[in-house]
């Protein structure tokens, strides 16, 4: 008998003795309770147990079943349809910049939507404003072309900011002028949780947490 078959039988046995009435008035009259046998026989002459473990409610495989289980982490759902990804990997060849650092935009803009409107007009997965999207010179209505016009406004950003990340979300939400006013990530609540929301699902994504400062200078 392998030795995990064998101690699992031996603990069954013995909580059955415990909780059976019968087993324990025979042990009081003096005979031996399978437990006992079990400990002055060789375990040669035992005989293999595999299957036929009791399954009532005071089995130890029941008592088991019962004991919290591990569960693996959660995996991050890819998250798009096709037709989006296949955006997202279009613009990033297109700019060089990461595919999952643009889905995480794109995640937090759109939630991956390429219809979304917002109340401030900007359109579409990377949701750009009309006004920015004709200069990018891109249709903000069309997937491809909008996540094309965010990834090169991105660029731009990284670009102008001296590849600070943070500093080029937080001109994404609240624009370059604000940046440069304060001298950093402006003092708003809205745009620093964006930032975060941003870096925290490029992370997820598989990007790497950004090393720069989130100041100017």
């Amino acid at each position: 008998m392998h030795l995990d078959t064998y101690l699992l039988w031996a603990l069954n046995t013995l909580f059955q003795e415990l909780l059976d009435p019968v087993a324990s008035t025979s042990n009081a009259n003096g005979s031996n309770t399978l437990f006992q046998s079990l400990l002055t026989s060789s375990t040669a002459n035992v005989p293999s147990m595999a299957g036929t473990l009791p399954q009532g409610p005071s089995s130890f495989s029941s008592y088991a079943s019962t004991l919290p289980q591990a569960t693996a982490a959660p995996i991050p759902d890819a998250g798009a349809p096709a037709s989006v990804q296949s955006a997202i990997q279009a613009a990033a060849a297109a700019t060089g910049l990461s595919p999952a650092l643009l889905k995480a935009v794109a995640t937090v803009e759109s939630g991956l939507n390429p219809t979304a409107v917002s109340s401030a007009g900007a359109v579409g997965l990377m949701q750009l404003m009309p006004s920015t999207a004709a200069t990018l010179g891109v249709n903000p209505n069309n997937t491809a072309s909008n996540a094309l016009g965010g990834a090169e406004y991105l660029k731009g950003l990284l670009n102008q900011f001296g590849q600070n990340l943070s500093l080029a979300l937080a001109a994404y939400n609240a624009g370059p002028g604000a940046v440069e006013h304060y001298g950093g990530v402006p003092p708003y609540a809205q745009t620093q949780n964006y930032v975060q929301d941003v870096l925290n699902a490029y992370q997820n994504y598989g990007g790497a947490k950004p090393a720069s400062s989130s100041s100017i200078g």
